[in-house]
């Protein structure tokens, strides 16, 4: 009985040990989120077919070195990012714009995923409707050329 108290205080104490070395706690090592988005998502509402749209996406470096982002990756080829290939310095922000072609009419919702620090991915979502835009302007409406007349 003596030797089962002894192994376990053994145990007890290698535990205790083992729980603050930063190799085990993964609390401390985990990396740092060194990346802040402003939003993460955005809804363009309802845009006619066959015009792009446009909308920026704000990101902040929190972290005390310079951060490159290793890449931006849409989820379809409908949906084009552009960002800065240049190290953003720490504090500083940057701006990821996100086309979508608004080819296809209908609901839709695409991702964005960033890449950066080695392992660490941000997911940005837009979304919003496609509808269909008339083939032709407006029919031509007799009563303005008459008030065009008239009004000579």
């Amino acid at each position: 009985m003596l030797i089962s108290f002894a192994l376990l205080v053994m145990v007890a104490v290698r535990s205790q040990s083992l729980q603050g070395s930063p190799a085990i706690n993964s609390t401390a090592a985990a990396k740092q989120d060194i990346l802040q988005l402003k939003e993460t998502s955005h809804n363009f509402g309802k845009i006619p077919q066959g015009r792009p749209a446009t909308y920026n996406f704000e990101i902040v470096n929190t972290g005390k070195e310079p951060l490159r982002l290793e890449n931006v990756l849409a989820s379809c080829g409908c949906t084009t990012p552009e960002w800065t290939k240049e190290p953003i310095a720490p504090g500083a922000s940057s701006i990821i714009k996100v086309g979508f072609n608004a080819y296809g009419e209908g609901a839709f919702t695409k991702t964005v995923t960033i890449s950066y620090g080695g392992n660490q991915t941000k997911t940005l979502t837009i979304s919003g409707e496609v509808y269909k835009s008339p083939a032709i302007s407006a029919p031509e409406n007799p009563s303005v050329q008459f008030l065009k007349q008239t009004n000579q």
